[in-house]
Protein backbone atom coordinates (compact mmCIF):
# COMPACT_ATOMS: atom_id res chain seq x y z
CA UNK A 1 0.00 0.00 0.00
CA UNK A 2 1.48 3.35 -0.87
CA UNK A 3 1.58 5.67 2.01
CA UNK A 4 0.00 8.51 0.30
CA UNK A 5 -2.81 6.31 -1.05
CA UNK A 6 -2.29 6.82 -4.44
CA UNK A 7 -0.89 4.70 -7.63
CA UNK A 8 2.73 4.52 -7.60
CA UNK A 9 2.53 5.93 -11.20
CA UNK A 10 -0.19 6.29 -13.36
CA UNK A 11 1.31 6.72 -16.66
CA UNK A 12 -0.94 8.38 -19.00
CA UNK A 13 -1.00 7.81 -22.36
CA UNK A 14 -2.83 9.51 -25.68
CA UNK A 15 -4.31 8.56 -28.30
CA UNK A 16 -5.70 10.66 -31.75
CA UNK A 17 -8.81 10.10 -33.36
CA UNK A 18 -7.17 7.86 -35.15
CA UNK A 19 -7.57 5.64 -32.45
CA UNK A 20 -4.68 2.64 -30.95
CA UNK A 21 -3.62 2.07 -34.65
CA UNK A 22 -1.96 5.91 -34.71
CA UNK A 23 0.04 4.95 -31.41
CA UNK A 24 3.86 4.50 -31.80
CA UNK A 25 5.25 1.73 -31.24
CA UNK A 26 6.42 2.88 -27.72
CA UNK A 27 3.11 4.03 -25.86
CA UNK A 28 1.30 0.86 -27.91
CA UNK A 29 3.75 -1.45 -25.54
CA UNK A 30 3.20 0.38 -22.59
CA UNK A 31 -0.76 -0.06 -22.96
CA UNK A 32 -0.55 -3.71 -24.00
CA UNK A 33 1.73 -4.63 -21.63
CA UNK A 34 -0.30 -2.43 -18.60
CA UNK A 35 -1.69 -5.03 -15.36
CA UNK A 36 -4.18 -2.25 -14.67
CA UNK A 37 -5.52 0.02 -17.53
CA UNK A 38 -8.14 2.85 -17.05
CA UNK A 39 -9.88 5.05 -19.45
CA UNK A 40 -13.22 5.89 -20.71
CA UNK A 41 -15.61 3.24 -22.40
CA UNK A 42 -14.31 4.64 -26.05
CA UNK A 43 -10.83 4.27 -25.67
CA UNK A 44 -11.31 1.20 -23.77
CA UNK A 45 -12.81 -0.30 -27.00
CA UNK A 46 -10.20 0.68 -29.25
CA UNK A 47 -7.36 -1.35 -27.55
CA UNK A 48 -7.18 -5.07 -28.66
CA UNK A 49 -7.91 -7.63 -25.79
CA UNK A 50 -4.71 -8.40 -23.57
CA UNK A 51 -5.50 -11.70 -22.02
CA UNK A 52 -5.41 -11.04 -17.52
CA UNK A 53 -5.71 -7.28 -17.92
CA UNK A 54 -7.66 -5.57 -16.13
CA UNK A 55 -9.89 -2.78 -17.46
CA UNK A 56 -11.40 -0.43 -15.14
CA UNK A 57 -13.79 2.56 -16.64
CA UNK A 58 -13.75 6.09 -15.78
CA UNK A 59 -16.19 6.51 -12.73
CA UNK A 60 -18.92 8.72 -13.46
CA UNK A 61 -19.28 11.35 -12.40
CA UNK A 62 -15.65 11.77 -12.34
CA UNK A 63 -14.61 14.34 -9.86
CA UNK A 64 -16.25 12.33 -6.90
CA UNK A 65 -15.42 9.57 -8.13
CA UNK A 66 -11.86 9.59 -8.88
CA UNK A 67 -9.92 9.56 -5.57
CA UNK A 68 -11.96 6.34 -4.34
CA UNK A 69 -10.76 4.80 -7.35
CA UNK A 70 -6.77 6.43 -6.75
CA UNK A 71 -7.08 4.75 -2.93
CA UNK A 72 -8.21 1.19 -4.76
CA UNK A 73 -5.26 1.32 -6.15
CA UNK A 74 -3.01 3.00 -4.29
CA UNK A 75 0.44 0.78 -4.78
CA UNK A 76 -0.05 -0.31 -7.94
CA UNK A 77 1.45 0.96 -11.32
CA UNK A 78 -1.55 1.99 -13.21
CA UNK A 79 -1.70 3.32 -17.50
CA UNK A 80 -4.41 5.69 -18.21
CA UNK A 81 -6.00 6.17 -21.98
CA UNK A 82 -6.90 9.77 -23.03
CA UNK A 83 -7.50 11.96 -25.78
CA UNK A 84 -4.82 13.83 -27.70
CA UNK A 85 -2.34 15.48 -24.93
CA UNK A 86 -3.77 15.00 -21.35
CA UNK A 87 -2.34 18.08 -20.42
CA UNK A 88 -4.50 20.31 -22.36
CA UNK A 89 -7.96 20.22 -20.99
CA UNK A 90 -7.00 16.11 -19.94
CA UNK A 91 -7.27 13.71 -17.09
CA UNK A 92 -3.53 14.41 -16.20
CA UNK A 93 -4.17 17.47 -15.40
CA UNK A 94 -7.20 16.43 -12.97
CA UNK A 95 -4.87 13.36 -11.58
CA UNK A 96 -1.53 16.02 -10.55
CA UNK A 97 -4.56 18.10 -8.82
CA UNK A 98 -5.47 15.21 -6.72
CA UNK A 99 -1.72 14.32 -5.97
CA UNK A 100 -0.97 11.56 -8.23
CA UNK A 101 2.58 10.67 -9.73
CA UNK A 102 1.63 10.94 -13.33
CA UNK A 103 3.79 10.53 -16.15
CA UNK A 104 2.24 11.73 -19.58
CA UNK A 105 2.76 10.20 -23.61
CA UNK A 106 1.22 12.30 -25.58
CA UNK A 107 -0.53 12.14 -29.00
CA UNK A 108 -0.43 15.64 -30.94
CA UNK A 109 -3.36 17.81 -29.18
CA UNK A 110 -6.58 18.67 -30.99
CA UNK A 111 -5.35 22.22 -30.35
CA UNK A 112 -2.04 21.39 -32.63
CA UNK A 113 -4.48 19.93 -34.86
CA UNK A 114 -6.57 23.00 -35.12
CA UNK A 115 -4.15 25.48 -35.55
CA UNK A 116 -2.41 23.50 -38.71
CA UNK A 117 -5.94 23.03 -40.11
CA UNK A 118 -6.71 27.09 -39.26
CA UNK A 119 -2.94 27.97 -40.79
CA UNK A 120 -3.01 29.65 -37.03
CA UNK A 121 -0.02 29.86 -34.93
CA UNK A 122 0.13 29.90 -31.45
CA UNK A 123 0.87 33.46 -30.66
CA UNK A 124 -2.30 34.42 -32.67
CA UNK A 125 -4.87 32.51 -31.36
CA UNK A 126 -6.58 31.64 -27.18
CA UNK A 127 -8.16 28.39 -26.46
CA UNK A 128 -10.48 28.47 -24.35
CA UNK A 129 -11.62 25.14 -22.82
CA UNK A 130 -15.60 24.46 -22.59
CA UNK A 131 -15.03 20.20 -21.72
CA UNK A 132 -17.23 20.49 -18.23
CA UNK A 133 -17.38 23.82 -17.78
CA UNK A 134 -19.59 26.61 -18.37
CA UNK A 135 -20.59 28.00 -21.65
CA UNK A 136 -20.28 31.48 -20.23
CA UNK A 137 -16.68 31.14 -19.49
CA UNK A 138 -16.26 32.52 -23.49
CA UNK A 139 -17.52 35.83 -22.94
CA UNK A 140 -14.50 36.84 -21.92
CA UNK A 141 -12.44 36.27 -24.33
CA UNK A 142 -14.17 37.66 -27.19
CA UNK A 143 -12.88 40.75 -28.63
CA UNK A 144 -13.06 42.39 -32.19
CA UNK A 145 -10.34 40.42 -34.07
CA UNK A 146 -9.89 37.74 -31.74
CA UNK A 147 -8.97 34.05 -32.64
CA UNK A 148 -10.03 31.50 -30.58
CA UNK A 149 -10.07 27.71 -30.46
CA UNK A 150 -12.96 26.60 -28.28
CA UNK A 151 -12.97 22.74 -26.57
CA UNK A 152 -16.11 21.44 -27.04
CA UNK A 153 -17.66 19.53 -25.12
CA UNK A 154 -19.87 17.58 -27.54
CA UNK A 155 -22.24 17.48 -30.63
CA UNK A 156 -24.20 20.75 -29.09
CA UNK A 157 -21.39 23.20 -28.18
CA UNK A 158 -20.75 24.32 -31.90
CA UNK A 159 -24.75 25.59 -31.68
CA UNK A 160 -24.58 26.84 -27.75
CA UNK A 161 -21.37 28.93 -29.36
CA UNK A 162 -23.17 30.56 -31.96
CA UNK A 163 -26.28 31.73 -30.11
CA UNK A 164 -23.76 32.54 -27.35
CA UNK A 165 -21.34 34.67 -29.48
CA UNK A 166 -24.64 36.14 -30.96
CA UNK A 167 -26.35 37.39 -28.69
CA UNK A 168 -22.97 38.96 -27.02
CA UNK A 169 -22.92 41.53 -29.65
CA UNK A 170 -20.50 39.25 -32.23
CA UNK A 171 -22.99 37.49 -34.72
CA UNK A 172 -21.05 38.46 -37.60
CA UNK A 173 -18.18 36.07 -36.40
CA UNK A 174 -17.28 33.01 -38.64
CA UNK A 175 -16.87 29.83 -36.94
CA UNK A 176 -15.15 26.59 -38.42
CA UNK A 177 -16.23 23.88 -36.80
CA UNK A 178 -13.29 20.74 -37.14
CA UNK A 179 -14.81 17.09 -36.36
CA UNK A 180 -12.88 13.78 -35.75
CA UNK A 181 -9.22 15.81 -36.18
CA UNK A 182 -6.84 13.31 -37.58
CA UNK A 183 -9.31 10.58 -37.93
CA UNK A 184 -10.85 8.99 -41.95
CA UNK A 185 -13.57 11.04 -40.81
CA UNK A 186 -12.05 14.47 -40.11
CA UNK A 187 -14.29 17.11 -41.49
CA UNK A 188 -14.55 20.99 -41.80
CA UNK A 189 -17.82 22.89 -41.76
CA UNK A 190 -17.81 27.05 -41.77
CA UNK A 191 -20.12 29.50 -41.23
CA UNK A 192 -21.31 32.67 -39.25
CA UNK A 193 -22.76 32.58 -36.04
CA UNK A 194 -25.83 34.51 -36.31
CA UNK A 195 -26.99 32.00 -39.08
CA UNK A 196 -25.92 29.10 -37.68
CA UNK A 197 -27.64 26.14 -38.17
CA UNK A 198 -25.05 23.26 -38.97
CA UNK A 199 -24.55 19.46 -37.27
CA UNK A 200 -21.41 18.60 -35.34
CA UNK A 201 -19.76 15.44 -34.55
CA UNK A 202 -19.44 14.40 -31.74
CA UNK A 203 -15.74 15.26 -31.19
CA UNK A 204 -15.38 19.06 -32.47
CA UNK A 205 -12.77 21.61 -32.12
CA UNK A 206 -14.19 25.21 -32.88
CA UNK A 207 -12.06 27.59 -34.45
CA UNK A 208 -13.80 31.32 -33.95
CA UNK A 209 -12.62 34.61 -35.75
CA UNK A 210 -14.64 37.12 -33.35
CA UNK A 211 -16.33 40.27 -35.38
CA UNK A 212 -18.62 42.40 -33.93
CA UNK A 213 -18.59 45.58 -31.29
CA UNK A 214 -19.89 43.64 -28.23
CA UNK A 215 -18.56 44.41 -24.61
CA UNK A 216 -14.65 43.81 -24.94
CA UNK A 217 -13.11 45.90 -22.20
CA UNK A 218 -10.93 44.36 -19.55
CA UNK A 219 -10.05 47.34 -17.98
CA UNK A 220 -11.46 48.30 -14.77
CA UNK A 221 -14.83 50.51 -14.95
CA UNK A 222 -17.02 49.09 -17.00
CA UNK A 223 -19.83 51.01 -17.68
CA UNK A 224 -22.84 50.62 -15.07
CA UNK A 225 -25.76 49.51 -17.01
CA UNK A 226 -23.33 46.65 -17.70
CA UNK A 227 -24.63 45.19 -14.31
CA UNK A 228 -28.28 44.27 -13.55
CA UNK A 229 -28.57 46.33 -10.19
CA UNK A 230 -31.15 47.89 -7.62
CA UNK A 231 -28.98 51.12 -7.17
CA UNK A 232 -26.44 49.23 -4.52
CA UNK A 233 -23.72 49.05 -7.70
CA UNK A 234 -20.11 50.76 -6.77
CA UNK A 235 -20.15 53.31 -9.55
CA UNK A 236 -17.64 52.86 -12.58
CA UNK A 237 -15.47 55.55 -11.75
CA UNK A 238 -14.89 54.40 -8.21
CA UNK A 239 -14.98 50.93 -9.07
CA UNK A 240 -12.29 51.76 -11.01
CA UNK A 241 -10.10 53.64 -8.19
CA UNK A 242 -10.94 50.64 -5.83
CA UNK A 243 -9.36 48.05 -8.29
CA UNK A 244 -6.49 50.39 -8.79
CA UNK A 245 -5.83 49.95 -4.82
CA UNK A 246 -7.02 46.18 -4.85
CA UNK A 247 -4.08 45.44 -7.87
CA UNK A 248 -5.98 41.86 -9.58
CA UNK A 249 -2.70 39.48 -9.97
CA UNK A 250 -3.16 36.07 -11.31
CA UNK A 251 -4.61 33.29 -9.32
CA UNK A 252 -5.53 35.43 -6.32
CA UNK A 253 -8.69 35.56 -4.41
CA UNK A 254 -10.85 38.67 -3.82
CA UNK A 255 -13.63 38.54 -0.78
CA UNK A 256 -16.26 41.43 -2.15
CA UNK A 257 -18.08 42.04 1.20
CA UNK A 258 -21.22 43.66 1.14
CA UNK A 259 -21.47 42.96 -2.70
CA UNK A 260 -24.20 44.65 -4.05
CA UNK A 261 -24.41 44.09 -7.65
CA UNK A 262 -20.94 42.26 -7.71
CA UNK A 263 -19.41 44.74 -9.50
CA UNK A 264 -16.01 44.87 -8.13
CA UNK A 265 -15.46 41.14 -7.29
CA UNK A 266 -16.64 40.86 -11.07
CA UNK A 267 -14.16 43.36 -12.32
CA UNK A 268 -11.66 41.46 -10.47
CA UNK A 269 -12.46 37.99 -12.15
CA UNK A 270 -12.01 39.25 -15.22
CA UNK A 271 -8.66 41.22 -15.06
CA UNK A 272 -7.58 37.52 -15.45
CA UNK A 273 -8.82 34.11 -15.99
CA UNK A 274 -7.50 32.51 -12.76
CA UNK A 275 -8.75 35.11 -10.22
CA UNK A 276 -11.23 34.29 -7.73
CA UNK A 277 -13.65 35.87 -6.04
CA UNK A 278 -16.09 35.39 -2.96
CA UNK A 279 -19.06 37.88 -2.92
CA UNK A 280 -20.89 37.91 0.57
CA UNK A 281 -23.91 39.72 0.35
CA UNK A 282 -26.81 39.52 2.99
CA UNK A 283 -29.84 40.50 0.47
CA UNK A 284 -31.15 36.86 -0.97
CA UNK A 285 -32.08 39.04 -4.49
CA UNK A 286 -29.11 40.51 -4.43
CA UNK A 287 -27.18 37.40 -4.16
CA UNK A 288 -29.05 36.15 -7.18
CA UNK A 289 -28.43 39.13 -8.96
CA UNK A 290 -24.55 38.81 -8.35
CA UNK A 291 -24.72 35.27 -9.60
CA UNK A 292 -26.65 36.68 -12.98
CA UNK A 293 -24.50 39.68 -13.59
CA UNK A 294 -21.20 37.05 -13.31
CA UNK A 295 -22.26 34.57 -15.95
CA UNK A 296 -23.08 37.46 -17.97
CA UNK A 297 -19.78 39.11 -17.72
CA UNK A 298 -18.11 35.93 -18.25
CA UNK A 299 -17.10 35.12 -14.88
CA UNK A 300 -19.53 32.10 -14.54
CA UNK A 301 -17.03 30.67 -11.74
CA UNK A 302 -17.53 33.53 -9.13
CA UNK A 303 -19.08 32.29 -6.04
CA UNK A 304 -21.79 34.19 -3.62
CA UNK A 305 -22.37 33.63 -0.12
CA UNK A 306 -25.55 34.48 1.22
CA UNK A 307 -24.87 35.40 4.60
CA UNK A 308 -24.07 38.68 6.85
CA UNK A 309 -20.53 39.59 7.51
CA UNK A 310 -18.58 38.97 9.88
CA UNK A 311 -20.70 35.58 10.86
CA UNK A 312 -20.61 34.86 6.77
CA UNK A 313 -16.91 35.57 6.56
CA UNK A 314 -16.20 32.33 8.83
CA UNK A 315 -14.47 29.26 7.27
CA UNK A 316 -13.85 31.10 4.13
CA UNK A 317 -10.26 30.87 2.38
CA UNK A 318 -7.73 33.53 3.16
CA UNK A 319 -7.87 36.19 1.06
CA UNK A 320 -5.55 38.51 -0.83
CA UNK A 321 -7.49 40.99 -1.21
CA UNK A 322 -10.84 42.46 0.31
CA UNK A 323 -12.91 45.21 -1.09
CA UNK A 324 -15.94 46.19 1.64
CA UNK A 325 -18.59 47.79 -0.22
CA UNK A 326 -20.95 48.16 2.14
CA UNK A 327 -21.51 47.13 6.39
CA UNK A 328 -18.32 48.53 7.11
CA UNK A 329 -19.67 50.03 10.11
CA UNK A 330 -21.14 46.45 11.23
CA UNK A 331 -19.49 45.47 14.42
CA UNK A 332 -16.36 42.99 13.96
CA UNK A 333 -16.40 43.37 10.17
CA UNK A 334 -13.26 45.52 9.91
CA UNK A 335 -11.17 43.86 12.20
CA UNK A 336 -12.44 40.45 10.53
CA UNK A 337 -11.14 41.33 7.39
CA UNK A 338 -7.96 43.06 8.85
CA UNK A 339 -7.27 39.50 10.43
CA UNK A 340 -7.94 37.53 7.53
CA UNK A 341 -5.97 38.98 5.21
CA UNK A 342 -2.82 37.04 4.00
CA UNK A 343 0.33 39.07 4.02
CA UNK A 344 1.11 41.44 1.60
CA UNK A 345 -2.78 41.02 0.68
CA UNK A 346 -5.07 44.49 -0.03
CA UNK A 347 -7.98 46.06 1.63
CA UNK A 348 -10.20 49.31 0.41
CA UNK A 349 -13.51 50.18 2.28
CA UNK A 350 -15.94 52.72 0.65
CA UNK A 351 -17.54 54.73 3.30
CA UNK A 352 -20.54 57.34 2.21
CA UNK A 353 -21.91 58.28 5.85
CA UNK A 354 -20.04 60.09 8.50
CA UNK A 355 -20.39 57.21 10.49
CA UNK A 356 -18.15 55.31 8.36
CA UNK A 357 -16.04 58.09 7.65
CA UNK A 358 -15.23 58.28 11.22
CA UNK A 359 -14.63 54.82 11.23
CA UNK A 360 -12.09 55.12 8.10
CA UNK A 361 -10.24 58.33 9.57
CA UNK A 362 -9.81 56.12 13.11
CA UNK A 363 -8.73 52.84 11.05
CA UNK A 364 -5.54 55.47 8.84
CA UNK A 365 -4.53 57.00 12.27
CA UNK A 366 -4.18 53.45 13.59
CA UNK A 367 -2.97 51.54 10.45
CA UNK A 368 -1.91 54.00 7.98
CA UNK A 369 -2.30 53.14 4.24
CA UNK A 370 -3.82 55.93 2.26
CA UNK A 371 -6.85 57.78 2.76
CA UNK A 372 -9.24 59.32 -0.36
CA UNK A 373 -12.37 61.37 -0.74
CA UNK A 374 -13.52 60.73 -4.00
CA UNK A 375 -16.32 63.13 -5.90
CA UNK A 376 -17.43 63.06 -8.92
CA UNK A 377 -19.63 65.20 -11.28
CA UNK A 378 -21.32 64.37 -14.53
CA UNK A 379 -22.63 66.71 -17.30
CA UNK A 380 -26.46 66.61 -17.45
CA UNK A 381 -29.24 69.27 -18.49
CA UNK A 382 -30.25 72.36 -16.24
CA UNK A 383 -33.62 73.19 -17.81
CA UNK A 384 -32.40 74.66 -21.66
CA UNK A 385 -28.67 74.52 -20.25
CA UNK A 386 -25.70 72.05 -18.91
CA UNK A 387 -24.48 71.91 -15.60
CA UNK A 388 -22.81 69.51 -12.98
CA UNK A 389 -24.69 67.08 -11.39
CA UNK A 390 -22.33 65.63 -8.15
CA UNK A 391 -22.70 61.80 -6.96
CA UNK A 392 -22.62 61.65 -3.16
CA UNK A 393 -18.64 61.80 -2.25
CA UNK A 394 -17.06 58.55 -1.33
CA UNK A 395 -14.34 57.90 1.34
CA UNK A 396 -12.34 55.70 0.60
CA UNK A 397 -9.44 53.87 2.82
CA UNK A 398 -6.72 51.50 0.71
CA UNK A 399 -4.32 49.47 3.12
CA UNK A 400 -1.69 46.67 2.68
CA UNK A 401 -1.04 43.80 4.97
CA UNK A 402 2.83 44.04 5.83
Amino acid sequence: MSSTGVPTEVVVVGIGADGFAGLSPAPRALVLDAAVLWGGSRHLSLVPSVPGQERVPWPSPLASGLPSLLSEYAGRAVVALASGDPLVSGIASTLLDLGATVRVVPAVSSVSLARARMRWSAESCEVVSLVGRPIKRLVLALAPGRRILVLSSDASTPADVASLVTSSGFGDSRLTVLGDLGAASESSVSGVASSWASESPALNVIALEVVGNGLASWAPGLPDDAFENDGQLTKRDLRASALARLMPAPGQLLWDVGAGAGSVGIEWMRAHPTCRTIAIESDPDRAERIGRNASALGVPDLVVVEGRAPSALEGLEAPDAIFIGGGATREGVLDTCLAALRPGGRLVVHGVTLETETLLAQAYADHGGELTRVGVETAAPVGTFTGWTPMRTVTQWAWSKG
